[in-house]
């Protein structure tokens, strides 16, 4: 019987195109992996996925080749490109945790040539000179807001109250502020984002694409060397835009998040999906079986399949055969967090400032609101003068207080996630909210699935509302 091994190739031993190539060979050779990995050379590596990868499309194997790309003082904005990639991990400078100074952010090259650009710094510093002056007043109010817990040392609760002083003003960093980004990807995934990032069409965006491109050639020389601009995506985003002006002018939302899709069957459709699993029938057969099951029945096997999970234990995989779409308002700062959840579908409209801005009930406590409305008011307007002249690029004067609609289409699996995650009480209250709404929505129509979500503890989207804020559009202050 031959021994079981389990081992490392060394990313210091070997290349990333080195180790794809002594993964993909295993198909054809009966030589352990380091074996293959010690005959190859750079040349024959790249030579393999010349003829394989490239040559027949044999795509899957670059997964194999993963890099670990850093970026640092990119614009937020252009951070919302570079995050799109589903199949990457990141992680990323926090307003949460870091105070940023005065001279953190960018002026980008659409602006910088323009007649706008000294309007453009002036209207980003106001929004910075208004998150400092803001941090001391609304300390003071987070304060009176948190007292102390009995067993809260003195540092770590001078820190909860700095979190949520920042929490609050970061409302007023516009997209132009600059943030430092960790990512690690296989070359397969950076091929398309580059693809993605070479078309997009912020100039910035392109210009960290070139960029990277080129530091990541120097490991995976073959592998990215034919990322280029994609027509299809130019293209195709054009013509989208020109039938999209044909809609009728639309209302603006008065709920955060509206479920605007669901399945009515779901709890039948889970049951003969997790049956499926341990039964040799059709799934049309497992599924008119649930449905003739009795309630009690029913509520049983869910039972059987969600109940007794630990905070820390990952539900049935069936959860994603239940799927729900939300059309949602959000402000800039919230989505900033919630677009992390890209095992979800999202369509985010453009920035603009249709939806009006979020005006945080801390800043209004702190005698500081005034000052707040006419930093991000000055911010919005001067978007709506450059809009024309500039285009995608007058989104960077946008702070994260203006409010932003996105489509989220989600499984049950990931909203059950998400909802337990961003719904608890160490987050920020504008994620929460929208967190709480979604479990709050799901549980009206199927409340026996929301049940098993560990959300019912709690506070609720209209206690995190009426606590921490609320929306101001055109000058009339509403409740989330």
């Amino acid at each position: 019987m031959r021994a079981r091994r389990i081992y490392l190739l060394d990313p210091r031993r070997y290349r990333p195109e080195v180790i794809a190539v002594a993964f993909a060979k295993t198909s054809r050779s009966p030589e352990p992996f380091d074996v293959i990995a010690e005959s190859l050379s750079d040349e024959t590596a790249s030579q393999f996925h010349e003829k394989w990868v490239i040559g027949y499309g044999h795509a899957s194997v670059a997964e194999h080749a993963v890099l670990h790309i850093a970026f640092e003082n990119i614009s937020r904005l252009a951070a919302e490109a570079i995050e799109g990639v589903r199949l990457a991990s990141f992680t990323e400078k926090s307003t949460r945790f870091q105070i940023l100074d005065r001279e953190s952010f960018y002026v980008p090259p659409e602006i910088a040539a323009s007649s706008f650009r000294d309007a453009y710094q002036a209207a980003v510093e106001q929004l910075f000179e208004t998150y400092h002056a803001a941090m001391e007043p609304v300390g003071r109010v987070v304060e009176a807001w948190f007292p102390r817990r009995p067993e809260e040392g003195e540092k770590t609760y001078r820190t909860r109250l700095r979190i949520r002083a920042m929490d609050v003003c970061r409302y007023l960093l516009p997209t132009a502020t600059l943030t430092n980004i960790g990512m690690t990807v296989n070359a397969r995934a950076l091929e398309h984002g580059l693809r993605k990032w070479l078309s997009h069409p912020l100039a910035e965006v392109r210009e960290i694409a070139r960029a990277v491109k080129a530091v990541a050639l120097q490991e995976v020389p073959t592998l990215l060397k034919y990322a280029e601009p994609n027509a299809y995506l130019q293209n195709s985003a054009a013509r989208l835009q020109g039938w999209a002006m044909a809609l009728p002018e639309d209302s603006i939302p008065s709920d955060g998040v509206r479920l605007v899709s669901w399945d009515p069957d779901a709890e039948v459709r889970l049951i003969a999906a997790c049956l499926y699993r341990f039964r040799a029938v059709s799934f049309e057969t497992a599924l008119a079986w649930a449905r003739e099951l009795r309630p009690e029945d029913r509520r049983r096997i869910l039972e059987d399949a969600l109940g007794g999970r630990s905070p820390f234990d990952v539900p049935v995989r069936e959860l994603e055969h239940i799927v729900y779409t939300f059309d949602c308002l959000m402000d800039e700062g919230a989505y900033y967090d919630l677009k992390r959840h890209r095992m979800m579908t999202q369509t985010p409209q453009a920035l603009t400032t249709a939806y009006g801005y979020a005006v945080p009930r801390a800043m209004e406590e702190a005698g500081v609101g005034a000052r707040y409305r006419a930093a991000v008011e000055a911010a919005m307007a001067l978007w709506e003068a450059m809009r024309p002249a500039v285009g995608e690029a007058a989104a960077y004067v946008l702070p994260n207080a203006v409010y932003r609609r996105v489509l989220m289409t989600m499984n049950l699996r990931e909203a059950y996630h998400l909802c337990r995650l961003r719904g608890g009480p160490n987050g920020h209250f504008a994620y929460r909210y929208i967190a709480m709404r979604i479990y709050e929505a799901i549980r009206a129509v199927h409340p026996t699935l929301a049940a098993y979500m560990g959300c019912e503890d709690y506070p609720s989207s209209a206690e995190i509302a009426a606590r921490f804020g609320g929306v101001m559009r055109r000058g009339e202050v509403q409740t989330v």
